[in-house]
């Protein structure tokens, strides 16, 4: 095996089991991790369509876990607007170059990393009223970042904890949504050409660490400082999105 496979198949392992610890309860943070991970070693115009059935199977597992805990209506207030967001983005990847690609990759993970830095300041200063079109707007912004670099956790979070919805209530709807949003994407990136099968069916073998991450995750949840680890991640975040924009 060529030094080449190798660090992909490494790469490709640690994002399956990376993606099953946050659908585990470890949080979308981490999960961010996936593509900008995978992007180092492939091109940017072919990882999304490579994660996207990893994802797919960590979320089976996700939605089993939290079954029937979520919140219909919301769910069907953030889908057509992320629909909407899905059709643009897609053709956002069909006209981009594989090079701006990586580019628009580095500057979402960048624009993730530090909406986490202020998250906290962000919904201690925000005098809010629930709208139901709330819903349609995060819904295409989180369509629209999802389909080109799975990360569409920021605005679903936002309208969530603004309508107080309990924690249980709020993963089980993330859970579910996310869920729906990636079943969506597969006919957008089989039309955009996304799926790069041979490289899809390579790491097939790998699927088996995304439930394995899951386990893991529900167990570490309870016991790692969230604190320091959310801040561990959003460095690694940072220090990714840089790669991206400056390699």
């Amino acid at each position: 095996m060529s030094d080449h496979l190798l660090v992909f198949f490494l790469m490709a392992a640690a994002m399956a089991f990376i993606v099953g610890l946050a659908k585990g309860g470890l949080g979308g943070t981490l999960g961010a991790l996936a593509t900008p991970m995978m992007a180092l070693v492939m091109p940017a115009d072919q990882v999304i369509g490579l994660v996207l059935p990893v994802l797919m199977v960590a979320d089976v597992f996700a939605i089993s876990l939290h079954w029937k805990k979520w919140n219909s209506k919301h769910i069907l207030l953030l889908l057509p607007g992320a629909i909407v967001g899905i059709t643009i983005g897609t053709f956002v990847i069909i006209d981009a170059p594989t090079e701006v690609l990586r580019r628009i990759l580095g500057i979402i993970i960048l624009l993730f990393g530090l909406y986490k830095l202020v998250e906290k300041r962000l919904f201690q200063a925000i005098v809010y009223q629930s709208r139901n079109w709330h819903g349609a707007v995060a819904g295409v912004i989180a369509g629209f970042s999802s389909s080109l670099a799975h990360i569409g956790s920021p605005p679903v979070s936002i309208y969530l904890l603004m309508q107080e919805v309990t924690p249980e209530i709020f993963i089980g709807t993330s859970a579910l949504f996310f869920g729906i949003v990636n079943l969506i994407k597969v006919p957008y990136y089989i039309y955009a050409r996304q799926f790069d099968w041979p490289a899809v069916w390579s790491i097939a073998w790998l699927l088996p660490l995304v439930p394995l991450g899951v386990v893991a995750g529900k167990w570490l949840s309870q016991r790692v400082n969230r604190q320091q680890f959310e801040r561990i991640i959003i460095a690694t975040l940072m220090i990714l999105a840089a790669m991206l924009l400056l390699t």
